[in-house]
């Protein structure tokens, strides 16, 4: 099974120390523990945006079409103020490419923002209500593009909230047990896109 990574920083593993903690590595694991043979392709980039996806996408499409295909964006669109109708676009588009080389594609899209540690208390409920819109938003595109999207965003971000060792040192980043937690909630779903495509394929 060929499996891809694309997105920003949470793609790549920026605050894991070590690649093996990484969500792709970490996902990959998931997939061999449940019998799959399995090959990694990250083209993931830290501080990327949704409009970045499009070079991100070209790059993958250099090797064989993957089978399933993580795409993590939301979180610099975001702090770098892209339009939230055009980044919510590029997503579309880049899911629309995707499927359209036969690539299951799951979506993770922008984390509550509200808990990091450069957010004023007095602005967090602003923030989360930004990321939640932002979400709604990419959401609504993804799954017309033919995304499966993850809904584990508010049950994370509680756990992070309350528990800072899920942060890196930069105290933006997951930690490696962040990672640890997001790849958890993210495994079901990515275990049922996997069975998905093997049917297909079958």
């Amino acid at each position: 099974m060929r499996f891809l990574v694309l997105g920003d920083s949470l793609a790549a593993g920026t605050g894991a120390t070590s690649t093996q903690h990484t969500l792709g590595a970490r996902l990959t694991r998931v997939l061999r523990d449940a019998g799959r043979t399995v090959d990694l392709q990250v083209v993931a980039v830290p501080g990327a945006t949704s409009l970045d996806l499009a070079a991100q996408v070209v790059r993958a499409a250099a090797t064989a079409p993957a089978d399933v295909a993580l795409l993590v964006v939301g979180a610099n669109d975001i702090t770098r103020q892209v339009p939230p109708a055009r980044a919510a676009a590029s997503l579309a588009d880049a899911v629309r490419q995707l499927r359209a080389r036969g690539t299951e594609v799951l979506v993770v899209p922008t984390p509550d923002l509200s808990s990091v540690a450069w957010v004023p208390p007095v602005f967090r409920s602003v923030v989360a209500a930004v990321c939640d819109a932002q979400r709604a938003r990419q959401t609504a595109a993804a799954e017309a593009a033919g995304a499966v999207v993850a809904p584990v965003g508010a049950a994370v971000a509680g756990r992070f909230a309350a528990d800072p060792s899920l942060f890196s040192a930069d105290r933006f980043h997951p930690s490696s047990a962040g990672y640890a937690l997001v790849a958890e909630a993210l495994a079901p779903h990515l275990l049922a896109l996997a069975d998905r495509r093997a049917a297909d394929a079958a």
